[in-house]
């Protein structure tokens, strides 16, 4: 059977294929793409079932940055050219902080809502460039929706932006998030204009609220918070990645490059670190070692995995090999 795919003549093997076969024989990374069928979109959910037939006009579009082609990311109407996120606590000192934010690469940074320190002590705002970074408050410590939600507000007067990250801790030790209030406090400040950040489970049924909910982006764990465990549950981050369509970023646990490069071939969108720079012997160095972990996940990513094969393939000719004179 022959379609046309882009404008080219295509063959396809016999049998129904479906838009999700036609996919995955081509090797298409299925995020952040649209596919249309005689000028009619396909859904996402309608991959599986949608079958193709001769001479169908098959188009799938990427979307790319305007103009420039280049692999940006796009939250709330905003672009980054950087996929790395980055955390401003845990470090010894502000001067490491300012000098791994710089080797990072990172174009937004979270900042933590605290009481003023009335004995003079200078705010985060006084120690960064604020026309380098977007700020990315967070509402770490809230431990009910209301809270969090006033955690919000204030944030909002003392940074100027309405970009909030959403944190609500269900479990003091392990720092496990409480997907039910997050989701109810997501609603809550979309309502009131907040772009919303959450963080989140592994729960692709709490991601799937949350998109529903108005988030900007969905914000699965890792592994706990600041332990540096990587991710021993990448399935079900990849699942999260499959469904969800806003942008995924893989936020806490991630404890070393090869962590966020993982996450990025996963297909994440992003990742955000803080305790693996801040607390590493040299957190300069460690920052830019994952921004390049970062940039190595994505494009590979984007370049496609070689199938997965249970037996050796040789990558020599077989044929040909000079055989033993007695």
């Amino acid at each position: 059977m022959r379609i046309r795919l882009n404008r080219e003549s295509v063959e396809l093997d016999g049998g129904r294929p479906t838009v999700r076969r036609l996919l995955e024989e081509r090797r298409i990374p299925d995020k952040a793409i649209v596919v249309a069928v005689n000028g009619e979109v396909v859904r996402r959910e309608e991959w599986d079932s949608k079958v193709l037939s001769e001479g169908d006009e098959v188009e799938i579009v990427h979307a790319v940055a305007g103009g420039s082609g280049e692999d940006e990311l796009e939250i709330a109407g905003v672009r980054f050219s950087s996929r790395l996120f980055v955390g401003t606590g845990k470090y010894e000192d502000t001067q490491t902080m300012r000098e791994a934010l710089e080797r990072s690469g990172t174009e937004m940074v979270t900042v933590a809502v605290r009481y003023m320190d009335l004995s003079g002590g200078r705010s985060i705002l006084q120690e960064l460039d604020l026309s380098r970074y977007r700020l990315l408050p967070n509402t770490a410590g809230a431990t009910t929706a209301e809270q969090a939600v006033k955690m919000a507000r204030l944030a909002r007067e003392a940074t100027g932006t309405n970009w909030i990250k959403l944190e609500v801790i269900g479990d003091q030790k392990t720092l496990w998030p409480d997907t039910a209030a997050t989701i109810e406090a997501t609603e809550t400040l979309v309502e009131e204009g907040f772009v919303v950040l959450p963080y989140t489970s592994t729960d692709l049924v709490a991601a799937i609220r949350l998109e529903e909910a108005g988030a900007a982006t969905v914000m699965p764990l890792a592994s706990p918070i600041g332990s540096g465990q990587g991710m021993p549950d990448w399935a079900s981050i990849q699942r999260i990645v499959e469904r969800i369509s806003v942008p995924v970023v893989v936020d806490a646990g991630l404890g070393v490059p090869s962590d966020a490069a993982f996450a990025m071939e996963l297909g994440a969108d992003a990742v955000l670190v803080n305790t693996a720079i801040a607390k590493a012997q040299d957190p300069p160095r460690m920052a830019e070692a994952m921004k390049l972990g970062v940039r190595a996940g994505r494009l590979a990513y984007l370049a496609g995995r070689m199938p997965v094969s249970r037996y050796a393939v040789p990558s020599s000719p077989t044929r040909g090999v000079p055989a033993a004179t007695g």
